[in-house]
């Protein structure tokens, strides 16, 4: 078995989920208190606390929260009347998960007694009050229970509830950032014929993989009618080809040979960002379909503004996976500061309960 404290929006998922809303705060007007949240059939007393009875004596023990950090107060009576606190002597001690113990000790104020520490939350414990007058002990234990739950492994494992172990990290800030893949320029070869000439034969294709020094095509000169062979200057795959044999070859281009190992991200950053991003920053990219992720850093900032206000920043990618294309949309975390902190966890482990947001811990 595991026991955890969950969250309680999988609640229907699990068994023993112990009721979490508050009960007995609005007591009286000038009065907060927080009393057990799972025993129905404990009495109260008349600030809304709950009743511990030994006899003729008792104990009214509530979690007083208006306006201030929790805290214990205590009423006593004898015979039903109320007894002066400077002739009682209380002690608790709760006992919270984790082996974790507080001693909350108490002195006379008012009409009660007031504990000297702060009940902080989650108010989970179980509960151990002792107490004297006139010479007499009294002792009282009860459980104050709220937010756990006890799950069968096997549930457990089937919901997915996970743990993991809390400590120090660096949390980094980022700016969200969006554009597309395009081409490396350096990875680009426009292929022309050096002296105009006819196109005696092509060696390659639309689509073609080449090799650097692969033979594209074989040309006869105007001039001299010596054949020569035109070849390919990068490996990569042929993209574009303009030439069938037969015809002149002039000035034009003949292929487009493309190396799609290495792309460039040409993100858009945008003026109230342009101040915290500098050139050098790392990069987390994904693709907007296909769920591809890479990483990179910042090469270059573009000192004109576009149209719509932006700034360019490119990164280089290394595309030798062949993953990603020139033209899809992607979408860049820049991260712009670290903090180093003593403890973290991640988002996706805070949960809500109540009004506050918390993260649920396993035990046993």
């Amino acid at each position: 078995m595991k026991y955890i404290q969950i969250p309680l929006a999988v609640s229907l998922l699990l068994v023993g989920v112990v009721a979490c809303d508050r009960q007995g705060h609005d007591a009286a007007a000038d009065e907060h208190t927080h009393s057990d949240e799972h025993d129905t059939e404990t009495s109260r007393g008349p600030n809304g606390g709950r009743m511990l009875r030994d006899g003729d004596f008792a104990l009214e023990l509530a979690i007083f929260e208006a306006g201030i950090d929790p805290e214990f107060r205590v009423w006593a009576t004898a015979n039903g009347n109320p007894v002066d606190p400077g002739e009682v002597s209380v002690d608790v001690r709760l006992d919270r998960l984790g082996g974790v113990t507080d001693r909350i000790r108490f002195a006379p104020q008012g009409s009660y007694l007031r504990g000297d520490t702060v009940v902080y939350e989650p108010h989970s414990f179980d509960v151990t009050v002792d107490a004297a007058h006139e010479g007499a002990g009294y002792r009282w234990q009860y459980d104050n229970h709220e937010g756990r739950v006890t799950i069968p492994s096997a549930i457990a494992d089937e919901a997915e509830v996970g743990t993991e172990t809390a400590g120090p990290a660096v949390i980094r800030d980022h700016v969200m950032v969006y554009g597309r893949a395009v081409p490396d320029p350096e990875r680009v070869s426009h292929v022309t014929a050096r002296f105009d000439g006819v196109i005696v034969s092509v060696n390659a294709n639309i689509g073609s993989r080449v090799q650097r020094g692969d033979e594209l095509a074989v040309i006869e000169a105007d001039d001299s009618l010596t054949r020569y062979t035109i070849t390919a200057p990068i490996s990569g795959s042929v993209t574009q080809r303009h030439a069938n044999p037969g015809e002149t070859t002039g000035t034009r281009n003949l292929f487009t040979v493309v190396d799609p190992s290495s792309l460039w991200a040409e993100l858009a950053i945008f003026p109230s960002e342009r101040a915290t991003v500098s050139v050098g920053a790392p990069v987390s990219i994904r693709s907007a379909v296909g769920d591809i992720r890479l990483r990179g850093e910042i090469a270059f900032l573009s000192p004109v503004v576009a149209s719509n206000q932006s700034v360019t920043a490119m990164v280089r990618l290394d595309n030798r996976d062949g993953l990603l294309a020139a033209g899809m949309y992607l979408t860049g975390e820049i991260e712009i500061g670290q903090h180093e902190v003593p403890l973290a966890v991640r988002r996706t482990g805070l949960q809500t309960f109540r009004d506050f947001t918390v993260v649920y811990a396993q035990f046993d």
